[in-house]
């Protein structure tokens, strides 16, 4: 894959799950709202993509138990609003909890609107669409 292809500047991410197979069906019903789906499967873990292996939930590689990060979030690309809000529907039907309702974010700019979910062992995750039409001159998503 080159840098044309696909502009992001990370490989990939992972959490870690103490009750995997309740994550995972968390995570299929979540990241189908975005379009991504199981790219890879282990006994141990899925990672989840468009084309490649970029968001992996999994046991922890030392199987010590599974810890979120204060300040860490994830945070997911989303085409439009209703992808927004379809995300953050998906996640509190299969058990999120509510860190903050789909809507504009202006302290961000114009052009961000978001939502944040905490999944079922706690991680921060968040879907974002980022209208470049209210985007600050000279800012691009």
């Amino acid at each position: 894959m080159n840098e044309q292809d696909n502009p992001s500047i990370m490989s990939h991410m992972s959490v870690g799950s103490n009750q995997l197979d309740k994550a995972l069906a968390f995570y299929d019903k979540v990241m189908a709202t975005i379009g991504a789906r199981r790219v890879l499967d282990f006994p141990e873990g899925v990672a989840y993509g468009k084309v490649f292996p970029e968001f992996w939930v999994q046991q922890p590689y030392n199987h010590e138990p599974a810890q979120t990060a204060n300040g860490v979030h994830f945070a997911f690309m989303a085409y439009s609003t209703e992808q927004v809000d379809a995300f953050y529907q998906a996640a509190m039907e299969a058990g999120a909890t509510c860190d903050g309702k789909p809507g504009p974010r202006p302290e961000y700019t114009e052009a961000y609107y978001g939502c944040y979910v905490r999944d079922l062992d706690g991680h921060k995750i968040e879907a974002v669409y980022w209208d470049e039409s209210k985007a600050p001159e000279g800012v691009e998503a």
